[in-house]
């Protein structure tokens, strides 16, 4: 019996898709629902898995190719796999023409470690030792989800919630056994594209300018330092951050400055009743804004239970497009990278963009005396052509006092 794969359907708002990747070539055994291909759209990655065990007899759209919401993308017959662990043994065969499921880690217990591709990935992205991951997939396979579960029961073992991206490294120079320079040229995904088409039509678009203030962190650290256990106890693990204080700051400076939290619509201005703030986070693919609907109704706790799953999501490819559009006002930290200051770029349509940096003990003059405080600078970027400077900067300014104050968060003055 013949299955025909077909592509998803894609939101209005994604025309089209990209095949990034193919796991499985013609004639080879797949399992239900082991992943298939990737299809790569301007907004998120999207995964195409096996209907049934069988195996994948042709494929009709190859990696790079354009597809459209429900196109035929390859054939598929259903039918009984053999058991990898009946695949015959060869000590000699080469690593390169071992099966896709299966990997082995000689340098540790030399047992064969069945695992999915898009597992192994996650493996050898985060470096983690897949004999010591439970599985739960057939014949004892390591699924993605065994990956993710694992990393969230050994936080010693992860890598940064917002890994860096690799692009810079692919496409760095290096220098081959015979001293030549040699260069690798790597094709822009839809996803990497997309930002840097928005990037430019922001600068090239509005009238964009960026005000700064510092704010002295050390109430939010000391309340952040006390209460730290006890909300992480009472909150099932979820830790206090910084963000959510200043997700909750801006908020109340939302409400008081309206344009702020505007959006423009060709001549028109949309004022929004609401805040939905949306929350950077560079992911291996490139930048993406996952938003916090309604951040007003939203505790500290549900602030950081969402960021920290949207941070999961991005880094395993699984934000949907849904949990993308819209929002009303971005906030970027580029402090957990280390920058000291930056001017971000609007977020169109935005017309305002808060920039979050590094902490850094600076000597201060408070109340006649040099103290060494915990200074964060801020960076305001908004569209002059809807935001007077002097909103710009009280803007800002009240942010500052709150964070510097935090009980007036609470207690909205």
């Amino acid at each position: 019996m013949t299955i025909e794969i077909k592509a998803p359907t894609l939101p209005e708002s994604v025309p089209d898709g990209t095949i990034a990747t193919w796991y499985k070539k013609p004639g080879e055994s797949v399992a239900r629902d082991e992943l298939l291909l990737d299809i790569e759209t301007d907004k998120v990655v999207l995964e195409v898995v096996a209907p049934a065990d069988g195996a994948l007899k042709e494929v009709l759209k190859g990696e790079g190719d354009t597809i459209v919401s429900n196109e035929i993308l390859a054939v598929f017959e259903k039918g009984e796999i053999a058991s990898a662990t009946e695949a015959p043994e060869s000590a000699e065969a080469p690593a390169e023409e071992s099966s896709a499921e299966v990997s082995v880690d000689e340098d540790k217990s030399g047992v064969e470690v069945l695992m999915s591709p898009a597992a192994r990935k996650l493996i050898e992205e985060n470096g983690l030792d897949a004999n010591s991951i439970p599985s739960t997939g057939k014949d004892g396979r390591v699924t993605k989800e065994d990956v993710v579960n694992f990393m969230n029961r050994a936080p010693e073992e992860k890598v940064p919630e917002v890994p860096r991206s690799p692009l810079p490294e692919a496409a760095a120079p290096s220098v081959s056994n015979d001293g030549s320079r040699v260069e690798k040229r790597v094709p822009m995904s839809r996803l990497r594209a997309k930002v840097a088409e928005r990037l430019l039509q922001a600068t090239q678009t509005t009238a964009m300018l960026t005000t700064f203030n510092e704010v002295n962190m050390q109430e939010v650290m000391a309340l952040r330092d006390k209460y730290k256990d006890a909300f992480e106890k009472q909150h099932d693990g979820t830790r206090l951050g910084f963000m959510s204080f200043f997700v909750r700051a801006s908020v109340e400076a939302l409400k008081r400055f309206p344009a702020v939290n505007a959006s423009m619509d060709g001549n028109d201005i949309i004022y929004h009743g609401y805040q939905d703030i949306g929350v950077a986070v560079s992911s291996p693919r490139g930048l993406v804004v996952p938003v916090l609907r309604d951040a007003d109704t939203l505790s500290f706790a549900d602030i950081e239970k969402n960021i920290r799953n949207y941070g999961l999501k991005a880094r395993d490819g699984k934000l949907g497009i849904e949990e993308m559009t819209g929002g009303t006002f971005t906030i970027s930290n580029g402090g957990v990278f280390g920058s000291l200051l930056s001017t971000p770029i609007l977020n169109p349509p935005q017309t305002a963009i808060l920039g979050m940096h590094k902490i850094q003990e600076r000597p201060m003059a408070i109340d006649g005396e040099v103290k060494v405080a915990p200074m964060m600078y801020l960076a305001l970027s908004y569209d002059h052509r809807m935001i007077d400077g002097k909103e710009a900067v009280q803007f800002l300014v009240t942010i500052k006092e709150l964070l510097e104050d935090p009980a007036r968060i609470f207690l909205e003055v």
